[in-house]
């Protein structure tokens, strides 16, 4: 199964998104109207090896909360994750059992050479 992870109303998913050819059965999820689910998340740190990989410390509520001056666990991450979508580093793709977190440059190039591996 090859799936996206993404923020519908987030301008940097949607431009990677359009930038991308993505195939017809590829899997869209907007992570804000239908929400990450344990088995899901548990998924992609499986694939990523820690619920770290999958966080975002650029989110706004990650400075309100003041969590930089926390020290969180693997399972302080997965929590929080788990409880607002906006934690998750997005977009996410999993292609062919591999998956893809983040926005950077060097990650939507690495994206498209799998998409021309499928």
């Amino acid at each position: 199964m090859n799936k996206v992870y993404y923020l519908k109303t987030c301008s940097t998913c949607s431009r990677i998104l359009k930038e991308l050819d993505l195939p017809s059965d590829f899997i869209l999820q907007d992570i804000k109207s239908d929400a990450i689910t344990l088995q899901q998340l548990e998924e992609m740190g499986e694939l990523s090896g820690s619920y770290e990989a999958l966080f975002s410390k650029r989110a706004t509520l990650y400075k309100s909360m003041d969590l930089k001056n926390k020290s969180l666990t693997e399972k302080d991450y997965k929590q929080y994750i788990l409880e607002h979508y906006t934690f998750l580093s997005r977009p996410v793709f999993i292609i062919n059992n591999t998956i893809y977190i983040g926005n950077s440059k060097k990650n939507v190039e690495a994206v498209k050479q799998a998409l021309n591996e499928i």
